[in-house]
């Protein structure tokens, strides 16, 4: 559930930056609900700490949207710790070493 709302939000930031794909590729809870780590995927990668910058200044906005979404499902709102997800650099790197 979190994943989604959360995917959606980034929709939403997406649509304000232009020439940038968001997605949010996992999400990790602590046990006590208290902290969500955050993967965000983004594309092209060469303007991933610029985002990652503009995502944790509006993290308090994050949270708060996202507690107006879940509040009737979630008791306790976590905090938003958030994570860029290279995994597809990863893959891209792994994909040319094979190449060549």
């Amino acid at each position: 559930m979190l994943e989604r709302e959360l995917g959606e939000l980034m929709l939403k930031y997406q649509n304000k930056i232009h020439g940038v794909m968001l997605s949010v590729t996992k999400v990790n809870i602590s046990p006590d609900l208290s902290i969500a780590h955050v993967n965000v995927s983004i594309f092209p990668s060469e303007k991933a700490q610029e985002v990652m910058e503009g995502i944790e200044l509006n993290g308090k906005n994050f949270r708060y949207e996202l507690g107006q979404r879940v509040h009737n499902q979630m008791r306790i709102i976590p905090q938003l710790k958030w994570h860029v997800d290279d995994t597809l650099d990863y893959m891209q790197h792994i994909d040319e070493l094979l190449k060549k």
